[in-house]
């Protein structure tokens, strides 16, 4: 992983400084074809460009703490895609997960893969069951990759879960909840986005996390995925850290819970230094 020097370093630690570093950014990467297209140059090299971004997106949220990272790889909607692109996009994401692997694991980043896995090329699936191997146990970020993914996907596996379980009687209708639902999910042991940025100034979603998305905070930009560095990401985690996440509250209880938790917090010290435990 590159270190942070000079400029960049100082806007890292600024942003460290001003408030809350999102533990879980999710990323659309858009753009790619029209980056090609502008510069008259085939889709691939569109591609291959992003995966530069990729690189140096993965290499500043380790750095400033970000814990969780989800790229919107490929969709379920992009096999529908010309055969042509598609065999270049395997191909592409089997180089380089060779070529990043031994990287991502010396600098204690795990990978995790969400979607419709067995959909994935034989080769693909093996280069990456052997890169989930080898970094399993490190305690740095957690890039997850969804690959073949889409939201609707991954609600109706969760449903057909979650009716297994009725079925069977382990589970009864009323004890379905929230939690539930999301522990039947591709992303169970992941926390939902905090934030999701997406490139290329289009307003949806694209079938990406329904679920997970609920209360996330949105930040699209017009900058295609090729031209979003670290410097555009920063922008982002500024623009969240000016944000208020009320979850359906007003801004009052916000202020109220806040100050709540800020007095619990003094007494607790207070007590702590009076009694000596």
């Amino acid at each position: 992983m590159t270190r942070a020097t000079g400029q960049d370093k100082k806007l890292q630690e600024q942003l460290m400084k001003r408030g809350h570093i999102p533990q879980h950014i999710a990323m659309i990467m858009d753009g790619n074809g029209r980056w090609a297209k502008k510069r008259a140059l085939p889709r691939v090299a569109g591609h291959h460009e992003g995966v530069n971004s990729v690189r140096d997106i993965v290499e500043a949220c380790g750095q400033i703490g970000v814990k969780f990272l989800t790229l919107y790889t490929f969709s379920t909607e992009n096999w529908k895609r010309p055969q042509d692109e598609v065999s270049i996009l395997m191909r592409l994401l089997l180089s380089s997960l060779r070529d990043e692997c031994d990287n991502l694991h010396k600098n204690n980043v795990r990978l995790k893969t969400i979607g419709d896995f067995s959909a994935l090329p034989a080769d693909v699936q093996d280069e990456f069951l052997d890169a989930i191997e080898l970094t399993k146990n490190n305690t740095g970020l957690t890039l997850v990759l969804a690959l073949s993914y889409s939201g609707r996907w991954d609600l109706k596996n969760a449903m057909k879960k979650i009716a297994e379980q009725v079925q069977t009687g382990t589970l009864e209708p009323e004890m379905i909840t929230d939690d539930i639902i999301s522990q039947n999910l591709a992303t169970k042991s992941i926390p939902d986005p905090d934030l999701l940025v997406r490139t290329s100034g289009e307003l949806r979603i694209s079938n990406f996390l329904l679920w997970q998305l609920a209360y996330s905070e949105m930040y699209v930009t017009d900058i295609l995925w090729p031209d979003f560095r670290r410097k555009q990401l920063y922008d982002a985690i500024e623009a969240f850290q000016n944000r208020e996440r009320r979850f359906g509250l007003v801004s009052e209880q916000i202020e109220s819970t806040s100050k709540k938790s800020s007095n619990k917090n003094y007494v607790r010290r207070l007590l702590k230094s009076v009694s000596g435990f």
